[in-house]
């Protein structure tokens, strides 16, 4: 069997542009064509030199790990390494969902020209066989994804949450939102982001009605016993979101908070709770932002 390398460099190029176009958009990052054709042109020369030399099994598998994070920030330059982590795992399922739809389809087109060397599956079928397995591998995945994400059900969205502050309580419906990474940048606690609005009943008016002033350094408008109760235990927390690349809200410790469950009951005690100046929603559904990790 003939084996062209020209032809191996393609397939795999378009293969794994097409898996990195549908990582990113799984995990809903910014999406530079440029930056994953070179991630693409990467694993695609890596195929050829492993192709032509035979590399040791252990060196192979941790060089095919090295590739792939390799990969992942040409394509995507996460910005920490929680974010590689994801990017990562997720690009290796729709590579694992990619492989066996391609391989399924070229098996039945044409097996007798499958070739496999150093654990690669080479051969002769067109071209247009790899670029259509790749195309019925990418709606899998975004179908399947889009199904799975509307199978959440509105009672795993939204959570009951209690919040307590030196001995009084509110309770607010809060929302699981995936997207809330904020932690309190000198402590690394996990944020709650509430509106204010809410918290009338535990914490002082003076600072609820003048978060802008207090975010500026400006504390006119608060009397000395709550500006010296409550000075050290105020939080600056940055934020990034659509329409506000560098934002910042106050934040303050609780005591604790607790997310009712129907069966369960969890306390969380290291957690701040960002004030928010404005509502969440119109109608009021919920009145409070939890992330992923805080359940």
């Amino acid at each position: 069997m003939t084996i062209y390398i020209d032809v191996v460099l393609i397939e795999n190029l378009i293969m794994n542009y097409i898996i990195l176009l549908a990582t990113g958009i799984i995990i809903k990052t910014k999406i530079k064509h440029l930056r994953l054709i070179l991630g693409s042109l990467i694993g695609a020369i890596y195929t050829i030199i492993t192709y032509i030399i035979t590399i040791k099994i252990y060196s192979n598998f941790f060089l095919k790990i090295l590739l792939s994070i390799i990969i992942i920030y040409v394509a995507f330059n996460p910005q920490n390494i929680k974010n590689m982590w994801k990017q990562l795992i997720v690009f290796y399922l729709t590579s694992f969902v990619f492989g066996g739809a391609a391989f399924a389809l070229i098996y039945v087109v044409k097996p007798q020209d499958i070739l496999m060397r150093n654990g690669l599956f080479l051969g002769t079928y067109p071209l247009k066989t790899v670029i259509l397995s790749a195309i019925i591998a990418f709606i899998i995945i975004i179908v399947t994804f889009k199904i799975v994400k509307s199978k959440i059900s509105k009672k795993d969205m939204y959570k009951d949450v209690r919040i307590l502050f030196e001995g009084k309580q509110i309770k607010l419906k809060a929302m699981l939102d995936t997207g809330n990474l904020l932690k309190e940048p000198i402590t690394g606690k996990p944020v709650i982001v509430v509106e204010h609005t809410c918290l009338y009943d535990v914490l002082p008016k003076e600072i609820l009605n003048n978060l802008e002033q207090i975010l500026g350094g400006d504390f006119e408008n608060i009397s000395e016993e709550i500006k010296n109760k409550y000075i050290t235990k105020l939080k600056f927390i940055p934020f990034s979101s659509l329409g506000k690349q560098n934002g910042m809200l106050l934040g303050i410790s609780p005591d604790y908070i607790e997310i009712i469950e129907e069966d369960n009951i969890k306390k969380i005690d290291d957690i701040i709770v960002g004030i928010y100046n404005k509502s969440l929603t119109k109608d009021g559904r919920y009145r409070a932002l939890i992330g992923i990790e805080m359940i």
